[in-house]
């Protein structure tokens, strides 16, 4: 009895459907914690990608990975940290390189 790998009835596993999205968030979202908490959850989650302060007071992150796991960033960020009251939240497709791993970014 011979056995070969064409038996299989599933296919070879492919990587998950990948999401890529910028975000900003806005309200009081600076001085609470928000880029620390925001990099905490992000790795807790294995997304790779960025947060930074921008200096009209929001914060904006790429977040790249699992598509449910990007969605379930999107909600956590919605509430953000303790401290924080998000009063704006914006989502955009992206395509840029969110580089490897999940990084705080400087202000821009």
């Amino acid at each position: 009895m011979t056995t070969t790998n064409q038996s299989s009835p599933d296919p070879p596993p492919q990587s998950p459907s990948t999401k890529t999205v910028r975000v900003v968030v806005k309200g009081r979202v600076q001085g609470v914690f928000y880029r620390n908490w925001t990099v905490e959850n992000a790795t807790q989650l294995g997304l790779k990608g960025w947060v930074r302060n921008r200096r009209d007071g929001s914060v904006e992150a790429l977040f790249s990975g699992d598509s449910d796991k990007v969605q379930e960033m999107e909600q956590r960020c919605r509430r953000g940290p303790h401290d924080a009251m998000v009063t704006g939240f914006l989502v955009f497709p992206s395509s840029d390189d969110p580089g490897i791993g999940f990084q705080r970014k400087a202000t821009v």
